[in-house]
């Protein structure tokens, strides 16, 4: 018993020191990419890019708006078969702006993968460059600030957010 008790005590020593060992380091991602001045492009082009389109969706909706607002004028001249023609071409104009929409701002949409295209050479040279000074100065692990949720408090002294800038060329 009082083996397992020593024993026990011993890993419990070993692991506390092993976990001292390593050495961590933050990086805040919305500084840095905020220092470069291919993402604040990137980030203007596709803000017009979407206006665009929010402006060709917009342009469907009033002509379906336009379309029922006739319809309701119209409608005591009517006859049947015209109702449901009138009626089938405003679901029609409806539903073709919801496609639209869906097809340039859904979860696969274009914007979405235009934006991926974009920001990924950006993001895979940050990667690169936040990997290379891990392994040079030997962090075991590299934590973003931005989004580290549970991250309550880290010391200045471990943010290495400048470096990665130096190292991309954008020196602070």
């Amino acid at each position: 018993m009082k083996r397992k008790g020593i024993l026990f005590i011993g890993m419990v020593l070993f692991c506390s020191v092993a976990m001292m060992a390593q050495k961590f380091a933050l990086i805040d991602m919305e500084y840095i990419l905020k220092n470069i001045p291919a993402y604040e492009m990137t980030n203007e082009q596709l803000s017009q890019l979407s206006k665009k389109w929010q402006g060709e969706v917009e342009t469907l909706q009033e002509e379906a708006q336009n379309m029922y607002k006739t319809y309701q004028s119209d409608l005591v001249f009517l006859s049947a078969e015209m109702k449901t023609k009138r009626e089938e071409a405003i679901v029609k104009k409806e539903q073709d702006a919801q496609d639209l929409k869906r097809q340039y701002f859904g979860a696969e949409g274009e914007l979405y993968q235009k934006r991926a295209s974009l920001m990924k050479p950006i993001q895979d040279e940050i990667y690169n460059a936040v990997k290379e000074i891990a392994e040079d100065k030997g962090y075991q692990a590299v934590v973003d600030r931005a989004s580290a949720m549970s991250l309550i408090f880290a010391s200045p002294k471990i943010d290495i957010s400048n470096e990665v800038l130096i190292k991309l060329g954008y020196s602070k």
